[in-house]
């Protein structure tokens, strides 16, 4: 009936079955960005939010995400990750916060969702820990960096698309 790999014969979804894959190394790498504005970005810069540790939490919570994306997105495969890391960079100039999530795991299926999922889990966290000061941050550009590993090969985001991207929002 379909080319599409989540549709059986009759259209039904289905969760694809990669048992007869091979198990390779993969990897996955996202990125989001918080604009907080300006009221807020000296205080998370200094640790002094009305919530707490923002970072701790936000790097928690993307770590929790990514470990629990196969219960989060409906045709995901539960996988065994052997690392998540989530790392946030300060950008004052446009008082916003980059985040990246990297992740790597040993399986028939790859982490692309689960490095998303960190991202974005992280990203809502940074509003939820912040709101108390100012409701009206923004999150944005959340998009996958690179892959490695399976059958599909390596993916690594052209530079010129982000530019690209930049032109929606």
């Amino acid at each position: 009936m379909s080319n599409f790999t989540h549709l059986d014969e009759t259209g039904q979804l289905r969760m694809v079955d990669v048992g007869a894959k091979a198990e390779t190394q993969r990897y996955a790498s996202a990125t989001c960005r918080v604009l907080v504005g300006p009221k807020v970005f000296p205080l998370l810069q200094a640790g002094r939010l009305p919530k707490g540790d923002v970072w701790a939490a936000a790097r928690l919570a993307g770590i929790m995400a990514a470990k629990n994306t196969a219960q989060l997105i409906p045709l995901c495969h539960t996988l065994p990750l052997s690392g998540v890391e989530i790392d946030f960079t300060p950008e004052p100039d446009q008082y916003a916060v980059l985040i990246q999530a990297r992740v790597r795991t040993y399986a028939r299926t790859g982490v692309e969702m689960e490095a998303l999922t960190a991202a974005a889990v992280a990203a809502l966290t940074i509003y939820d820990m912040c709101k108390a000061v100012d409701r009206g941050l923004v999150i944005k550009d959340l998009l996958l960096l690179e892959k490695s590993g399976g059958a599909s090969g390596d993916y690594r985001r052209p530079e010129t698309s982000l530019e690209t991207l930049s032109q929606f929002g």
